[in-house]
This record gives structure tokens, sequence and C-alpha cells, in this order.
């Protein structure tokens, strides 16, 4: 069964499923979707929850070692399975589906994939997971949505606002999820009234950090390492999670991939990148970033949120910094 994270609620609220698949590209949405999941594993039992990170060389036996073992004390078990690439490879794909005939009522996989295209979602091994859980697709909010996007979440908040108060932040944000819904929270400490005015969102804006990751990437896409390591230090400074950053630097990773690709094949750049002020940028960037330097950097950003979530190899700001040296044009990995 597949739903949009709209529809989860009310799904887990007509009972869990063996199998959960949470796949997309907006952490805000992913983790929101994983947390409810979560909750509901918890309230209905699941005492036990193991993690597992499904990289490079993973031994998938794991997985099925994982499904087969359970501690003395728990009754029901929760395996959460990230697998940052989106593709299993033969053994994987084999184990999926293996694990797919284990499940049980005692026994749920959480997997968290990023977005997956047709052929992936025509795989043999998520059709198998799918029949026997839910395949939640998380899609990206756009210009035209991201005012709707922010007016439901403000409400969920306990706040309204005047639509010029909405554009405001829609603008400042810039489909920026997460950024919106850390504005919102810091919007519930100003308001006192409930109703955020268009002045009282211009005055929040406007005190917001002065270094914003939109600055970062365009100083970067415009080679100059200098000015984007000063802002990534600013950033920093003014207490940016690194999560937004990370955010910020693998989805203009990505989209100069798919640019290029699409310039290969004879598009426009003025039907690919529609900002007019931001074609000679995109442009610089891919004159000196080839696709596979610029596959080499995705890897590395899911080094950085490795490193974000708890691992111990590195510092997540060193990866941020190698991250905006590397897409400033100045090779440090």
């Amino acid at each position: 069964m597949r739903i949009n994270p709209r529809q989860l609620p009310q799904s887990l609220n007509k009972g869990l499923l063996p199998i959960y698949i949470v796949s997309g590209d907006e952490p805000l949405v992913v983790q929101e979707c994983c947390d409810s999941i979560r909750a509901a594993a918890r309230d209905t039992g699941f005492s036990e929850r193991e993690l597992l990170h499904a990289e490079h060389n993973f031994d998938w036996g794991q997985l099925l070692a994982s499904a087969g073992s359970m501690s003395l004390f728990a009754e029901r078990k929760v395996i959460e399975l990230r697998l940052p690439g989106g593709k299993p490879g033969d053994k994987g794909s084999k184990a999926l589906q293996e694990f797919a005939r284990l499940a049980s009522d005692d026994l749920l996989l959480l997997l968290v994939l990023p977005k997956l295209d047709r052929s992936q979602l025509n795989s043999k091994w998520i059709k198998t997971l799918d029949q026997k859980g839910v395949l939640i697709q998380v899609w990206p909010v756009d210009a035209q949505e991201m005012p709707r996007w922010i007016h439901q979440r403000l409400r969920a908040a306990g706040l309204d606002a005047e639509p010029e108060a909405i554009q405001i932040l829609a603008s400042r944000v810039e489909g920026n999820l997460l950024a919106a819904s850390q504005e919102i929270e810091k919007l519930k400490l100003l308001s006192s009234d409930n109703l955020i005015t268009a002045a009282t969102m211009s005055d929040a804006v406007a005190s917001s950090a002065r270094y914003d990751v939109f600055g970062l990437i365009d100083r970067a896409l415009a080679a100059d390492a200098e000015a984007a390591i000063k802002t990534l230090h600013g950033l920093r400074a003014e207490g940016v999670e690194a999560p937004v950053v990370l955010w910020a630097l693998a989805r203009e990773i990505r989209s100069l991939l798919e640019i290029g690709e699409k310039l290969d094949q004879g598009q426009p750049i003025v039907r690919l990148v529609r900002i007019q002020k931001r074609q000679p940028l995109v442009q610089s960037a891919l004159s000196r970033l080839h696709p596979r330097q610029l596959e080499g950097l995705l890897l590395r950003a899911r080094a950085v949120d490795n490193a974000i979530k708890g691992g111990k190899d590195q510092d997540p700001w060193t990866g941020l910094l190698e991250l905006t040296l590397n897409l400033s044009g100045k090779r440090s990995i």
C-alpha cells in the first residue's frame, strides 16, 4: 500500500503493519514520519529497537540475524534499517524479500530510503515489501505549495498568520521545511495573541541569522571559497544546526548532477534554472565540477549525515567545511 505523509496518522490508527518504508529527500517530513511510526510501535508494546545502517559492504546477514534474535525482556521488536543509497544490490534484495516472509505481528521493519526512481519503485524487492506493509512517499514542497504548508504548520502550532506574513516566511526559507519549522517554533515564543502579523514576521525574519544557508550555496557556486567559508563559520556561530546546512549542500549537489545531465541532452539552462541570477552560478559550478566529482561529494555528504547522527569518525562541521571547499572548486577530498 502506498500513501503520502498526511495519510500516515489514519493508517497507524487502524493498526500497525509489519513493514514501513519511508522514502524521500525532505529530512523534516521523513523524520516526522519515522517518529510517528516509532511512537505507534512503542504504544503497542514494541519495547526493543535495533538500528542498522546499510552502507557500502554492509553484511545483509545482520538483518536476518537481527530478525531472529530477541532480547530476554522484549516481546516485540522494531528493526530500523537506513539505506542511504536506495539500492540494496542483489544480496540486499534477497535479504529484504526473505525478511518479508519472516515478518510477523511481533517484528516490525522501518526502512528509510532516499527518493526512489521509477525503476526502483518497480523492483521486485520493493513490491514484495509493499505487499506486506506501507510505502510512504515524501515529495518536495514546491514554491506554490509552500505558503499552504506553512499555514498548516502554524495552525498545528496553535498560531495563525496574515497572508502577507505567510508569504514573507515562504520567501525567507525558499523551500527548506526544516528552516520553516524552526522559524515557527521561534514565532511561538514571540507571539502574544497567537496571530502573526506581517510586521511581526518581518521583525522575526530580520533578526534571523545574518549568514543564511542560501548565501553559503551561492558563494560556493561562484567559486568564492573564502566568502563561503566565512559564511559557514557565521552560520555555526549563530547557532544554525548542522543538518540544515547539510540539507542545503546535498540538495544543491543533487541539483547540479541533474541539471548537468539535462544540459548534456541539449536542454537550455533557462528552462532548468528559473531564477535568472542563479544561471551563471550554476554554469560556473558545472564548468569545474564533473559528474564523478559531484557523486563523490554526495557520498561525502552521507558520511557527514552519519557524523550528525552520532558517528565518531568525524566532527560534522569539519565535513561541512570540506563539502563547502570542494563545491567552491578547492579540492580537499
